[in-house]
């Protein structure tokens, strides 16, 4: 049973879900079903203690008692607690949305001819709706529905009288070019990622009609316009510097997930116009995992990301922003995903310890973790092979090349960083057997290692050439 698609649904549910599934299950207006309530008690202390669930045998003697077992009967009885499991989440997560609930309601009513009723759902469905501090696509799209829920109640109260018409059309317009720029900032982002290619529909037309229109003037269709300009436009920095105000100024607009994926695109959008040779973007990279994560606009339930929090550490340093990755290390510690905690949390104060040039420290803390992570694994022995080098313990330094080399030649999932990280040994040995005090000899491995497409640690590796 443990596996059935009826498990898994309810392992989903938390202990507040449970309790109102039960009283569901046990309601006659949606089951009249014995077997089903019964089957449901039989689950609920395993479901609670989190223990396996027995086999169907076992369940089959709780439900029905001293009966011949009957595979079938007890597929039925699940099957049909899964049909019931599913339609509470459905009228859950429908009353949970209180102005769409009452928009229905204020339908229902209106159809039934009682005007006076369908009013007050309207002016309710209106109240909740605009009482949210939410305005993005969704909020659009559903001030578009209490819009033309209220017409179609003016047209059958007074079919000859004036009609909101116009406050409908200019709706539309805002519901489906919001929606529609959302849609197409992303598309973009994933064509330029994964190097594929997608046809816009109406977005040139949506584009053109923005060009000085007044829909400019709704914060989230500006933000979503100025996104896609920047990301289809790049060299043309104002929409970028509008996209940043937009999204710094407004980012309360938008529910948690969205303004997440906007922190994200504007971040890939700087890394990369840093990789095109513009160095200003990094600082503005910086100011946007700064103020998503003094806001937790970054956590899912809590967790925070390990690449994000891996990133946000590299960016810090790179900036020479010490105490704020310090600080921005020890309070995120405890939002990392438990395998990878620990791990994390060592290497980037390691990092943090080599930039502070505390060598002593930083080799204390990359060889207390232990890295469950391949690349994480491969990040900290390049990290202590610097170490190593610049504290001048040589015979450690050969020890380590050695293991490392034996280390990556056994990972066979490495892919192409095999190449770089073989390639970092190689000039770290061809360091070691230089005479750097000979400009010559200096001049040439400089211009091999430059030469080399494929290096873990290019830039370090120039550093102690110079």
């Amino acid at each position: 049973m443990e596996n059935s698609r009826l498990l898994k649904l309810l392992r989903s549910f938390s202990p507040e879900e449970l309790r109102g599934l039960k009283k569901f299950v046990q309601s006659p207006y949606f089951n009249q079903r014995r077997e089903v309530v019964a089957l449901f008690e039989w689950l609920e202390k395993p479901l609670k203690t989190e223990r396996p669930v027995p086999d169907k045998e076992v369940a089959f003697r709780a439900v029905f008692g001293d009966l011949p077992f009957d595979d079938h009967r007890i597929r039925m009885a699940m099957s049909f607690l899964f049909q019931l499991s599913t339609q509470f989440l459905s009228i859950q997560d429908f009353q949970a949305d209180a102005p769409a609930a009452k928009l229905r309601l204020a339908a229902l009513l209106r159809q039934r001819k009682l005007h006076d009723q369908a009013e007050q759902q309207r002016i309710d469905s209106a109240a909740e709706l605009l009482r949210r501090p939410l305005r993005n696509a969704d909020f659009h799209q559903q001030h578009y529905q209490f819009l033309l829920e209220k017409y179609s109640a003016e047209v059958a109260l007074r079919p000859n009288g004036p009609l909101p018409l116009q406050e409908l059309s200019d709706q539309l317009d805002r519901a489906f070019l919001s929606r529609k720029l959302w849609q197409s900032c992303f598309m973009l982002s994933h064509q330029t990622v994964y190097n594929t290619r997608y046809e816009f529909g109406l977005l040139d037309a949506a584009l053109e009609h923005l060009a000085g229109a007044k829909a400019l003037e709704d914060p989230c269709v500006a933000l979503y316009f100025h996104c896609y300009n920047a990301l289809a436009n790049p060299r043309e920095e104002t929409h970028f510097k509008a996209f940043k105000r937009l999204l710094l100024q407004h980012s309360h607009l938008f529910p948690d997930n969205e303004r997440r994926d906007l922190y994200v695109l504007a971040i890939n959008f700087c890394i990369r116009q840093y990789n095109t040779g513009n160095p200003e973007y990094l600082s503005e990279q910086f100011d946007f995992y700064r103020e998503g994560l003094a806001k937790k606009y970054f956590l899912t339930d809590g967790v925070l990301s390990r690449y994000t929090y891996q990133n946000a550490a590299t960016i810090g340093l790179v900036m020479h922003e010490l105490e704020w990755v310090e600080s921005f290390i020890h309070e995120y510690r405890a939002h990392l995903p438990e395998p990878h905690r620990e791990s994390l949390f060592s290497f980037n104060m390691a990092r943090l310890e080599y930039k502070r040039q505390h060598l002593d420290q930083a080799l204390q803390l990359l060889q207390k973790a232990e890295y469950k992570d391949l690349m994480l694994s491969l990040a900290a022995k390049t990290l202590q092979l610097k170490i190593y080098f610049e504290m001048d313990a040589f015979d450690l330094l050969e020890s380590h090349l050695q293991a490392l080399q034996t280390f990556i030649r056994r990972k066979s999932a490495l892919g192409y960083h095999r190449e770089n990280y073989l390639n970092t040994i190689h000039f770290t040995r061809k360091l070691l057997e230089t005479d750097l005090s000979d400009k010559a000899g200096r001049a040439a491995l400089r211009a091999e290692i430059e030469a080399t497409k494929a290096v873990a640690t290019k830039e370090w590796l120039l550093e102690q050439v110079e």
